[in-house]
């Protein structure tokens, strides 16, 4: 299997990519947005060093108790990060063999207006968290030569969706997966330039997102990466009863370990430094 993202080529099997999450933020669900680009950045510099492959940069929360703001606002706190990415590489060297280095720099956004600017500076991923309603975003991407990361959820971002209720959560996903991966590739997104999330938390409660994580080889069919999302989730807080969602790294683990078992090619993540170290033990068990 192969993943393109604008002019890098990934090829699987490999030991699993991790995506460093950087929020340039005046509020995050983990407590660690910032709106100066300097920390940002300071922040990306650690990710990449303690064996990050991606850095995930978005400008807005997508927490529903927040207001949006405006697209030129979300634009205006992510330009100046993406503008200075390169600066990251001076100061770094890889963990080992196997990390990607430079790393690739994912937009995460749902508006087309910010992805198109975005992506016009720079970037190599297209972290889509709309669930592709339309085929905007994917023209975007398309248009652009960036890898398209198509997140599973219902409704609209910022919203919650916490009434939704579904006869079977998985059968859902692969209709979900099914049909946009068909709206991508009609939009001019190569298939091989695709990442498939299963969305975990966004539309879905405790009972469903145990399973997603469970039967997660259900998604394999794809033939596309699947990006799986652990980071401190509420269903971690909710299995373990801690509120903190910093304090629910040692839950996230275990969601990593799970997903390395269960197929997943992505980890995105907040403890870059602590599933970077667990991935590079576990994967060569798991494989051997």
């Amino acid at each position: 299997m192969i993943l393109f993202a604008r002019g890098r080529m990934i090829r699987f099997p490999r030991r699993p990519l991790i995506m460093g999450i950087v929020n340039i933020t005046d509020v995050s669900f983990a407590g660690d947005g910032s709106l100066d680009t300097e920390r940002a950045l300071a922040l990306a510099r650690d990710h990449v060093a303690a064996g990050a492959d991606i850095i995930d940069v978005g400008g807005e929360s997508a927490r529903t108790n927040r207001r949006e703001i405006p697209e030129e606002e979300e634009l205006g706190r992510i330009k100046p990060f993406i503008e200075r990415f390169d600066e990251l590489f001076s100061s770094c060297v890889p963990v080992d063999g196997v990390q990607l280095f430079p790393p690739l720099l994912s937009i995460n956004t749902w508006r087309p207006h910010v992805a198109e600017e975005a992506l016009n500076i720079g970037g190599h991923l297209l972290n889509d968290m709309s669930a592709l309603p339309t085929d905007e975003n994917a023209r975007v991407a398309a248009t652009r030569g960036a890898a398209l990361l198509i997140m599973h959820s219902i409704g609209r971002p910022k919203q919650k969706h916490t009434h939704i209720v579904y006869e079977d959560v998985l059968a859902a996903l692969e209709e979900f997966f099914e049909e946009k991966i068909g709206l991508a590739t009609a939009a001019g997104v190569e298939r091989e330039a695709i990442v498939l999330d299963p969305g975990i938390d966004f539309a879905k409660q405790k009972p469903d997102n145990l399973r997603i994580y469970r039967e997660l080889d259900r998604f394999q069919r794809f033939e596309r990466p699947i990006l799986l999302p652990v980071s401190r989730k509420t269903v971690i807080g909710e299995t373990l009863e801690i509120a903190d969602p910093a304090d629910r790294d040692a839950g996230s683990l275990a969601c990593v370990v799970a997903g390395l078992l269960r197929g997943a090619s992505l980890f995105r993540v907040h403890n870059v430094h602590a599933v970077s170290q667990a991935l590079r033990v576990l994967y060569p068990i798991a494989k051997s």
